[in-house]
């Protein structure tokens, strides 16, 4: 059986890619397919999570034991197929290519067809450049560090969170004079 995957970025709008895989491959031969698609390297952390429909994460499949101690199982790439955890079409998962800024990939299941199988996985739709593989932490530094300046001109121009308007009465600007030159 061969599964059709829709791979969408949440980054850059016009982004697509749809890979066509064996349903017994494992999620490790379909990891390389995603980042030789999107010509990315193969040498960072990435994971799948099997999302429920609202794109909660429950399951993950990492590419490395990262040595949690923990009661739930482990599922590696290397050694989880398609078939153990994937089965329905409209399935989503999400794919996290870069862990440091948690910046992931959309998948949906769209297609089984029964009948077929693949030696290898193939990219059969290419759509739109990818986002880059990795963020540069100075531009992020620097678009935080913009955004505070913004919050904070937001507080001092607006003023403290504990201002009542209702303490605002005629009475605190006295009269007005037209006169004047406030």
């Amino acid at each position: 059986m061969i599964y059709k995957f829709l791979i969408v970025s949440d980054e850059v709008d016009d982004f697509k890619r749809v890979i066509k895989i064996d349903s017994d491959a494992t999620f490790k031969e379909l990891n390389d397919a995603i980042l030789d698609s999107v010509g990315y390297t193969h040498d960072q952390m990435t994971s799948f999570f099997i999302c429920e429909d609202d794109w909660e994460k429950t399951t993950e499949v990492t590419l490395v034991d990262m040595g949690r101690d923990s009661d739930e199982d482990i599922w590696l790439m290397e050694k989880t197929r398609l078939s153990d955890l994937v089965e329905d079409e409209g399935q989503r998962l999400m794919y996290v290519f870069d862990y440091l800024t948690d910046r992931a990939f959309f998948m949906e299941l769209r297609e089984t067809i029964f009948g077929e199988e693949l030696d290898a996985p193939v990219c059969t739709k290419s759509v739109g450049d990818a986002p880059a593989q990795m963020v540069d932490f100075e531009e992020v530094e620097k678009k935080i560090a913009q955004q505070a300046a913004v919050d904070d001109l937001d507080a001092d121009f607006y003023g403290a969170d504990d201002y009542d308007i209702s303490e605002l009465d005629e009475d605190s600007f006295g009269s007005y004079d037209p006169s004047m030159d406030y």
